[in-house]
């Protein structure tokens, strides 16, 4: 036996498929305009500060008045972000359902903006399995940096010692680990599913 008493996951590419390209092939139709577009206006660097707590409000106007023409598209983000995260991972509701009928307690992580969390999050039941999710954008940190997983630990109530974390990002994980929790880079669900068979979290 591992120790472990709990499980804390990331949500994107853990437990969705989380790729801003979902949304805008929907909205632009010119490959090359798509990935300028991509490129150069609702970058991953536009994103974080969003993630890190930063209102939409005042990024969009800030990109807006950098890009005036795409203003429709830059709003598309805030009304249609859950395009972008509609596709589950494969195989990992059953997991979570799994774990949460050996009732391991579970938590999650997660660098997401506070005004989209909301609108996310309550459209997805898998949620209702988790006792707690701390989210980057409503404490304004983000992973990898120690303070998140210090702040989780303490909400959540777990020593790090007893608890694994999944993140699909490697600078996550080892940020978790430096933090005191197990660590598992999650590729698929067959090999967490595996990960935590050997770590006797489940049968």
């Amino acid at each position: 036996m591992s120790g472990i008493e709990a499980v804390v996951f990331d949500v994107g590419n853990v437990l969705f498929h989380w790729n801003p390209r979902h949304l805008y092939e929907r909205l632009i139709e010119d490959r090359d305009r798509l990935d300028w577009f991509l490129a150069n206006v609702v970058t991953l660097d536009w994103h974080f500060q969003l993630d890190a707590g930063r209102s939409f409000a005042e990024c969009a106007e800030e990109l807006t008045a950098l890009f005036p023409d795409e203003r429709p598209l830059i709003e598309a983000w805030l009304h249609r972000f859950n395009e972008t995260l509609e596709h589950p991972v494969s195989g990992m509701a059953e997991l979570v359902e799994q774990l949460h009928a050996r009732q391991v307690p579970l938590y999650a992580i997660t660098n997401f903006s506070a005004d989209l969390w909301p609108l996310f999050r309550n459209t997805q039941p898998v949620f209702d399995r988790f006792r707690d999710i701390v989210v980057s954008g409503v404490e304004r940190m983000v992973k990898p940096d120690a303070a998140i997983y210090h702040l989780a630990a303490r909400r959540f109530g777990i020593a790090p010692g007893t608890a694994l974390f999944i993140d699909d990002r490697e600078d996550n994980v080892a940020g978790a680990i430096a933090a005191g929790f197990h660590g598992h880079h999650f590729v698929d669900a067959a090999r967490l599913h595996a990960d935590l068979t050997a770590r006797g979290v489940i049968g």
